[in-house]
């Protein structure tokens, strides 16, 4: 541990050695180390490198930043680490073999806009089988936007694919079929793109030398440079994006930028940061905070109730303008030792979710040759979820009873079938929890069988259809509505949908399921976990 110690003094101070003779670390050895360390300069007069500023008070303290040797050994660092151990992804297979710009430009730009807020593991099926069906722009520019948003369906922020298709009609009908070639053209001309995906798609298709910064690509730089203070901020913002636009790689940006991600996705993780693991641990301001916080603690626990405890371990640099810097922890936000360097990044407290309800009614009637069909409604072609289908459902903008439930229930499928609501009740299944964004969506599920009107006075509404079980997860439907479908399937294997309980609580808010009959788990599952078979009993 004393070995530490020194260690981490010397990359202050250098000459300072450790005496193995003596028992313990010499108070000399420490002695010589403060008594050496030159005194902290403003921040207006420090020279920065690495990103540069002219203005005499500079916004990034030098402390935040990068020397040109410590950029040069991060970028042999991550590019070393990244071809030895780097991940097999069929995109980056795909645009290292694809010798066409627009076609690898066209793949790396599907591979980004998917792994937006979605895991990798998950994005590769979707990948993989949308790359089969739309391998170029012009084939998706010639998809429908409802085929779009079958091959979507589950992968969920559903504005994304929509997107991407108009995205692809643009650069077809505008631009000759050719996407952009620099990030900034990127971002102006495509629907969607943002600053990340543009250089993203620049530096790697094209070998644009410029950067990127994502959620991982955050953590990492928050973490070398120990930047603490709100990341979603402006000032924090444009110094995250001026770091990665100075580290790029002039030589492999692309490569360069995936590392940074990678690093960030498998090594610098958000709470159990593998950090033996990492490429660039020397360079991490965070590690040595770490370090030398724990070798400090155990200096002062073999020295408590000593007179020498005080001033015995001195720490390592800290930015010179801490109490005003908009880049360091604030002031009354103080380092957790606890979380390590998870202390990094932070960011503000969420917003929380709104808490919404909807009534919605799974509508079966008997097809041909007996095969059940369900009643399925568009959604409009604006907003949450727009274009996809869904059972007959309504958004409750208020508390109501059971009773009023009901009833604007069975005025929703007089609305949508344009037809008189049918004679017969539906009746109350339970509820479906299922988690947006920014949303927490209850759906009050009822079932309603054997009951149906005229196909004709129905299937002429192009906003209606009639599908079969595997029609309808075939068909692009949010993944709630399978969610529900679920549900209902697995009440009528028990036998109490035709014969429900008629006895309901009259309260004013959740409702309560019948006697006997399970609420559904409020916690997200993944949709692979709705359709497994099910044992024979």
């Amino acid at each position: 541990m004393m070995r530490v110690v020194v260690y981490l003094l010397n990359k202050i101070v250098p000459g300072i050695t450790y005496d193995s003779s003596l028992s313990r670390m010499g108070r000399s050895a420490i002695k010589r180390a403060t008594t050496k360390m030159p005194k902290k300069e403003p921040a207006a007069s420090r020279k920065r490198t690495g990103a540069q500023n002219t203005d005499p008070a500079p916004l990034t303290p030098a402390y935040h930043t990068f020397t040109a040797e410590e950029t040069d050994t991060l970028r042999k660092g991550v590019l070393t680490w990244y071809d030895r151990c780097k991940r097999d992804l069929p995109w980056r297979r795909l645009a290292n073999a694809e010798p066409d710009l627009d076609r690898r430009a066209y793949s790396v730009w599907v591979s980004e806009v998917m792994l937006q807020q979605t895991q990798v593991s998950t994005v590769v099926d979707y990948y993989t089988k949308w790359m089969k069906t739309w391998p170029t722009l012009q084939d998706l520019a010639m998809a429908s936007l409802e085929e779009v948003n079958e091959k979507w369906s589950g992968l969920g922020y559903y504005s994304r694919g929509r997107r991407l298709h108009q995205g692809a009609q643009k650069v077809v009908q505008d631009l000759g079929g050719h996407m952009p070639r620099t990030a900034e053209d990127l971002q102006k001309q495509l629907p969607g793109v943002g600053r990340y995906t543009a250089g993203a798609v620049a530096s790697i298709s094209y070998g644009q030398v410029t950067g990127v910064v994502d959620g991982n690509v955050i953590r990492v730089l928050c973490r070398l440079r120990s930047i603490g203070a709100d990341f979603t901020t402006p000032a924090v913002t444009d110094a995250l994006w001026n770091l990665a636009n100075s580290l790029v790689d002039p030589n492999r940006p692309g490569d360069f930028n995936q590392a940074m991600m990678e690093l960030g996705a498998t090594v610098c993780t958000p709470k159990k940061a593998l950090c033996g693991e990492c490429p660039v641990q020397g360079l991490c301001r965070a590690y040595m905070k770490v370090e030398l916080d724990s070798a400090s603690s155990l200096q002062k626990f073999r020295k408590k109730g000593s007179n020498t405890q005080k001033g015995s371990i001195s720490d390592i640099e800290e930015c010179a303008a801490a109490a005003s810097c908009p880049l360091c922890l604030p002031p009354g936000d103080q380092w957790d030792r606890s979380l390590g360097v998870a202390n990094y990044p932070r960011k503000s407290a969420k917003k929380p979710s709104r808490e919404e309800q909807t009534v919605t009614c799974v509508w079966e009637r008997c097809g041909e040759r007996g095969t059940p069909q369900y009643l399925l409604v568009q959604r409009p072609q604006k907003g949450l979820l727009a274009g996809m289908w869904e059972f007959p459902s309504m958004l409750l903008e208020k508390a109501l009873t059971v009773k009023e439930r009901e009833d604007v229930l069975r005025s929703r499928l007089q609305e949508v079938t344009g037809c008189e609501a049918p004679e017969q009740d539906p009746h109350y299944v339970g509820e479906v929890v299922h988690i947006f964004s920014h949303i927490n969506q209850t759906y009050l599920v009822y079932f309603l069988r054997g009951v149906s009107v005229k196909a004709e006075e129905v299937e002429w509404r192009s906003a209606l259809r009639w599908v079969t079980r595997e029609e309808f997860l075939e068909s692009a439907v949010p993944t709630a509505m399978k969610k529900i479908l679920k549900l209902c399937e697995g009440q009528r294997l028990l036998g109490d949908v035709a014969e429900p309980s008629r006895k309901r609580k009259k309260d004013v808010g959740a409702i309560e399921p019948p006697a006997g009959r399970a609420k559904v788990d409020s916690k997200q599952r993944s949709i692979q976990s709705f359709f497994t078979a099910t044992a024979k009993k």
